[in-house]
């Protein structure tokens, strides 16, 4: 992966990469929506009131995707001081916690149908709340430090920390007595449910996760823009105190 830690090498590869993202992310949100809310039925006993799951599923999945991948980048960090691992990880983040907030939200609004409550107490979502203070946490923590190098290392730390949470969450139906379903799309046995339903889901899965590769990719390349004006200032800086 060091040959793709050069900026210079990385701008480039993600100049090439950008359009296909965007456009594939484009024409994969608007295919979704239209099968999620056209194109599948509605459920024999939520009504349309399922059609959230388009939406609050694949954010779910989003959220612990982001995460773990951010944790891959802290560990690249800390150990092979991969160069771009840290602004990864920076650049993900918020992107991360808006996918898990639009997972709590739906998940509200999902629930105070079906369950009769706005929010439970339960292992799945207080594991979710949780994986939402962390994302806020690594954001305020990467921050706090007038050194961004200590500000990084603390920030990797956390998150290697907190990967323990994502298969607390993955598993938390299955460990404990949950009103949340278990899993019906990823499991041992096949999904279970039925192909009207799991084609535009899986669609606003994979559109969900190029919108994610687009943007890491404005954000990244906005962070190395950013640095790359500091150490210009520095310079300028420099050579005025020099002359």
């Amino acid at each position: 992966m060091h040959r793709f830690a050069n900026p210079a090498r990385f701008l480039r590869l993600s100049a090439l990469l950008l359009p296909w993202t965007a456009g594939a992310t484009v024409i994969l949100l608007i295919a979704g929506l239209y099968l999620s809310l056209f194109g599948s039925p509605p459920d024999y006993q939520q009504g349309d009131t399922v059609r959230i799951m388009y939406i609050h599923v694949p954010a779910a999945w989003m959220s612990l995707f982001v995460y773990t991948n951010m944790a891959i980048a802290a560990a690249a960090g800390l150990v092979w001081k991969h160069p771009l691992a840290d602004l990864f990880a920076k650049a993900a983040a918020p992107i991360g916690a808006g996918f898990t907030l639009i997972c709590l939200v739906t998940g509200s609004l999902w629930g105070a149908p079906m369950w009769g409550t706005w929010w439970v107490w339960d292992a799945r979502l207080t594991s979710v709340l949780i994986l939402f203070f962390l994302y806020l946490g690594y954001m305020a923590l990467v921050n706090a430090f007038d050194d961004p190098q200590r500000g990084a290392r603390a920030g990797d730390v956390l998150l290697l920390v907190g990967i323990v949470n994502v298969p607390i969450i993955k598993f938390s139906v299955d460990w404990w007595n949950t009103l949340h379903q278990p899993a019906s799309v990823v499991r041992m046995g096949g999904p279970t449910i039925d192909s009207s339903m799991l084609i535009p889901l899986l669609v606003m899965a994979v559109g969900f996760t190029t919108y994610f590769i687009t943007v890491v990719i404005l954000r990244l390349r906005a962070e190395l823009a950013q640095r790359k004006i500091q150490t210009l200032r520095f310079s300028v800086a420099g050579d005025g105190a020099t002359g």
